[in-house]
This record gives C-alpha cells, structure tokens and sequence, in this order.
C-alpha cells in the first residue's frame, strides 16, 4: 500500500510528555506482542482479548464482539463544558505473508505478518486510551476509540458503522493515523481533501472457442483478445481521463491456457483501479466495461464481468485536518516536519468512517534507513521505528485536548 523512502531520517525532536514517555517500553512490548501473533482480518480473536484484558484491568468501559471482532472504549472527561465526541481509530489484522525479518518478535504464525504496521496502531491506541482514561480531567465531552478489524480486506469499518459504534453518543469527528514508510521518522503527513484513492476492483472472463494450436482458424482465441483487452485498458487513464486528475488501472492476474499446442477457450484477467475523484470513478468503470465489450465484439468473442467497489477515497475534512495539523506542528520539530504532499493511490476502509463524520487521516513518518528499516508496506521485510509509537499518542492526546477542551 506504500512505497520504500528514499529520504534519509531527520534529526528527531519530538515534544513528549513524561508520562507518555514512561508508556515507551509498554507500546513497545505491546506492539511486539501483536507482531508475535498476527490474525487475519475478523479472525483478529486473539488481538481483540488481549487489548480487551487491558481495558479490564485499566477499568475502562468497552464494548467486545463489534463487526465479530472490533472493540470500541468509551472514555469520558470529567470537565462538563460540552458534550462533543471525539473517535479514534485504529486497525488490528494482518496479512498473508511470510516474515523474512530476523528478529526477537518475529511472527510465530506461518504464512502471516504483521506487514502493514497494524500492530503498531493498535498499540498506539491502548497507549492513549490508558493515558486518557488517567487523565480525564484534562478534557470534555467523550473519546471514542475504535479498534477495528479486516482493513485489510473484506473492510471491518462499514460493519461497525452499521452497528451503531458513531452513535450513543453521536460522534462529532474522527481522527487515525497510519504509520507510514514512505515518511521518514521526524515528519507526520497531513493534508485536507483527498489522502488515499478509492479501491475498487474487476475480474473478467474472456469466453472464445478453443481448438489446435496448428488450426488457429477454427477457433476464437481468448489469450489474443484478453492480451488485447490489457494493452486497450491501460489506455483508458492516459486517453479518457484528464491529465489534471489521478486515476490507476493496473492488471494483477492474467491466467489461461494448459498446453503449447491448444489454443484456449477461456482467459481470465483481474485488476485494481484507483482514483481520488469519484466522477473519475464513475468513467473508469464504464469505460472499463464499454473496452472489454469492444475488443470481444471485434473478434466474435463474449465475456462475463465482475466489478466491485471496495472503499471510496479517504477525504479529509479541512477544519479536522488543520486541528491535526496544527497539533503535530507542536509535537515534531524537525527539519522536514509537516509534509502535505503526501497522497498515495493506496487506499484505506478508514475512507467509510470520513463519509459518516469530518474527520482526518494522518501519515506518520516511520522509516528509519539507518537502522534498516524502511522496506515497504506489505513486504516481507517490513518493519518501522518504534520511537514512533509515543510520538502517535502524543498527537493524538493533543487533539483530543486541542478538540474537546
């Protein structure tokens, strides 16, 4: 979902409270703990009685088996000035990949890894919950923190919007944070409007006649008109979607065929889109349907068309934005500090929660070259600094001073 940094790390200066920075070691070894034992997305059984244990010990209100797996801790300020709410968000599972790091935490769950920094999150969010629910004093109204699981993929965030989580109270605005590798440590990227591309995907059978390879006039060769189909969608963004927009179409899976002298009946492709606008949206799936129909028809071909669209872009709210923004200016002193050009094509079921209420999705910066550790998001040798971990709880225990008082 990211790019390797090629930017070397900053100076680190950050501004961290002493009582958040006595959680250091905590969120390390929390964060090490969820590394160990990754779980895929709404099988995150494990993380999820682990941070609820906590929040048991902690006393702090909590509500378990949200969307299967999802925890939300309810957290009330004790000042009484307004009734607003606050929700942060943070992300538990995993993914299908096989750890190649060495190191004392590596997962102990073949074929499964902590990839994406999920585990870091997750451990941000017990660090803020068990610093705000100490600190209750220091605000109003309510934070609602959100532990949500399968961002991954199928999407655990419109589950547990359906639930009921932004309601009772009603949420007022939503921030979360990824750790982010294409940052390097000392720099937090925030910026209003469009962060992250929608994601939405196709798969599509292309239905020919097969036959000899030595008799190619007898037949409808589906690898010709599938190989045709790629080359016509990769010119649909550079010929039917403007320049001043950003939208990818890319070919994931190309399979057909089972031996050198049988032309195939049959030829199955797959691919991702992604976009920030949705009215690009709109025209790349019907232009993406309107080339397969054309290829097929031109070679006497059919085909049979699965599009799906998985989340929507993540657009931050511009009042929210800045609140982030104006908070982690006060936290990261550094040369690079605060980078606004930080938009990616990945994309993030956060976007759901941004649709429902204003809120913010921020990048903070996590590579850390010189230690070796700014390999890319959903490698197998991804992993980040953790001096990044206090930095994420400071921020957010800002803005939930900054937002509610």
């Amino acid at each position: 979902m990211s790019f390797a940094t090629t930017a070397s790390p900053t100076h680190t200066n950050f501004k961290i409270r002493a009582d958040i920075l006595e959680l250091k070691s905590s969120l390390v070894q929390w964060r090490r703990d969820f590394h160990r034992f990754p779980e895929l997305g709404f099988k995150e059984k494990r993380t999820s009685s682990a941070i609820a244990e906590k929040l048991i010990a902690w006393g702090i209100p909590h509500q378990t088996g949200i969307a299967q797996t999802g925890i939300v801790a309810t957290i009330a300020g004790t000042k009484k000035s307004h009734n607003k709410v606050l929700a942060i968000r943070a992300d538990m599972d995993a993914l299908p990949i096989q750890e190649e790091n060495i190191v004392s935490y590596k997962s102990q769950i073949d074929g499964l890894m902590h990839a994406c920094g999920h585990d870091g999150h997750t451990a941000i969010a017990i660090g803020t919950a068990k610093y705000l629910w100490k600190n209750r004093d220091r605000f109003s109204g309510t934070v609602k923190i959100i532990f949500q699981p399968a961002e991954e993929g199928p999407g655990g965030a419109k589950p547990m919007i359906e639930a009921g989580i932004l309601e009772n109270p009603k949420v007022d605005a939503v921030i979360g944070l990824h750790l982010w590798n294409s940052l390097p440590l000392g720099t937090v990227g925030v910026r209003a409007g469009a962060l992250m591309a929608a994601t939405e995907y196709f798969h599509c059978k292309i239905i020919g006649r097969g036959g000899h390879g030595a008799l190619p006039h007898q037949t409808i060769d589906s690898i010709l008109v599938a190989a045709q189909v790629v080359n016509t969608l990769h010119t649909i963004v550079s010929r039917n979607i403007s320049p001043l927009d950003s939208a990818v179409i890319s070919i994931g899976e190309f399979h057909a065929g089972s031996a050198t002298n049988i032309i195939a009946d049959s030829a199955r492709i797959s691919g991702t889109v992604r976009f920030f606008d949705p009215e690009v949206g709109v025209k790349l799936a019907l232009r993406i349907e309107e080339a397969i129909a054309g290829v097929c028809a031109a070679h006497g071909a059919t085909y049979e068309l699965k599009y799906t669209k998985l989340y929507p872009p993540v657009i931050n709210d511009y009042a929210i934005a800045e609140l982030v923004r104006s908070v982690a200016e006060t936290v990261i002193e550094t040369p690079a500090g605060i980078v606004p050009e930080c938009q990616t094509m990945g994309g993030e079921d956060v976007s759901f929660f941004l649709e429902a209420v204003p809120g913010c999705y921020f990048f903070l910066g996590s590579a850390n070259p010189d230690k070796g550790l700014a390999y890319p998001h959903h490698h197998p040798r991804f992993n980040f600094d953790e001096t990044a971990l206090a930095t994420g709880v400071e921020i957010f225990v800002r803005c939930v001073e900054k937002f509610l008082g």
